[in-house]
């Protein structure tokens, strides 16, 4: 089974209009709501390519029930722990000329409900895939992917982490099976900037060196770049298309990495579903579909370097 945990999801919120103007009364052309974050958004990306998971992670409030409501009509198992305060965050996304996003809060999480969480992972088996995606509310310690990591050690479980800073850093010493920075957060955590391949490939290796199994790097546009645990280094492409929503496609690639390596046990396949699912959720107003993940697929060339 796979496993994704969103500690602090969201209601997206996304507008769009010609020009934002501050001060002003402003109108938007076209809106769309969404249940964000990004563990849900891999486990729907999953559930398109053929893969049940069960979403994991903390709702409350009027915002809380209607993710939850959204994901059971979407055939989503979800798994939410329902807390006493607060409600669930309502991150506002704005698409003008400029992108702008106004992100919540949160609700604050009690001990209590993070020991419902801890028993929940308890079940956890060998062989099982678990992804740990997104920030953690501010209230949690940039440990608490590390601790979930010492918790299920000795499990054989494959574990995804896709987060930014110390969360990232702290979990590379329990070896996770694959990380996913992209180029400029792999440049905040060394404190560079990186303008070739091959110093995204350096510093790659670095994080690679410091624990991680696999580290894939998603580049935007200039598509993605894979270091694997057996030290093959493998570049891919972009497919061709309008850039409309840049929300989820990194969360697309995880996903569509993870499907890939399930069916093939073969990165260089898991590189290439995860760029077309990641290319495919940046051409679409929401994430991706099947259809359109398949139609790009073979536009995606993944080279050995």
């Amino acid at each position: 089974m796979i496993y994704t945990v969103t500690l602090n999801p969201s209601i997206d919120y996304v507008i769009k209009l010609d020009n934002l103007k501050n001060g002003e009364v402003n109108r938007t052309k076209e809106e769309y709501v969404y249940p964000g974050g990004k563990g849900i958004n891999v486990s729907l990306i999953l559930k398109e390519l053929g893969y049940e998971s069960r979403a994991l992670g903390f709702v409350s409030g009027f915002t809380g029930n209607y993710i939850k409501d959204v994901l059971k009509d979407k055939g989503l198992n979800e798994d939410f722990i329902n807390i006493k305060n607060g409600f669930t965050r309502i991150n506002v996304k704005v698409k003008s000329s400029e992108e702008t996003e106004i992100n919540g809060q949160g609700p604050n999480i009690s001990e209590e409900d993070l020991n419902k969480l801890y028993e929940k992972l308890d079940t956890l088996r060998e062989n099982d895939v678990l992804v740990l995606a997104g920030s953690i509310p501010n209230t949690l310690d940039s440990s608490f992917y590390e601790n979930i990591m010492k918790r299920l050690e000795n499990k054989n479980i494959k574990i995804v982490v896709d987060a930014t800073k110390n969360l990232l850093i702290n979990v590379l010493k329990h070896k996770p099976f694959l990380i996913k920075p992209n180029n400029h957060e792999l440049e905040e955590l060394f404190n560079v900037k990186l303008e070739t391949v091959d110093e995204i490939i350096t510093y790659a290796r670095k994080l690679k060196d410091m624990g991680a199994k696999n580290v894939l790097i998603s580049r935007g546009k200039d598509g993605a770049l894979l270091i694997t645990e057996n030290g093959e280094t493998f570049i891919s492409n972009v497919a061709k298309g309008k850039v409309k929503n840049s929300v989820g496609a990194g969360d697309s690639m995880v996903a569509g990495f993870i499907a890939g390596y399930l069916n093939s046990k073969d990165y260089k396949e898991a590189l290439k579903l995860g760029a077309a699912s990641g290319g495919a959720t940046a051409f679409s107003n929401d994430l991706a579909d099947k259809e359109h993940i398949y139609s790009l697929i073979d536009e995606i060339n993944v080279e050995r370097r």
